[in-house]
């Protein structure tokens, strides 16, 4: 068998593949249609008022976060204030878990 043959076998096997594949992305999609009756639509968030703007600096800074973080510079596109009490929780375990238990 030569080097062709050999490739052309796997192109049909990766061909099989991807027509599974496709069948059962449509099965899923025909499920997920007849469930989406009884789904409920995700909350929308509350938009941000005049008074919780968020200033210049602060732009600046989450750009320079981000930016550090990815090691390039990205384009932000949205910038919104989430009111949870989750950061203050992680907050508080990392705290806690800094000390040091004898």
């Amino acid at each position: 068998m030569s080097d062709q043959d050999t490739l052309l076998a796997v192109i049909d096997e990766l061909r099989a593949e991807v027509r599974s594949l496709a069948a059962r992305v449509g099965e899923l999609e025909t499920q997920l249609q007849a469930l989406a009756p009884h789904v409920t639509p995700p909350v929308a968030p509350a938009p941000v008022t005049a008074d919780a703007s968020i200033t210049e600096e602060e732009l600046l800074a989450i750009s320079a976060a981000i930016a550090a973080f990815l090691g390039v510079r990205a384009k932000i596109r949205q910038v919104r204030l989430v009111h949870s009490a989750t950061w203050a929780q992680v907050g508080r375990v990392h705290i806690q878990a800094s000390h040091r238990v004898h």
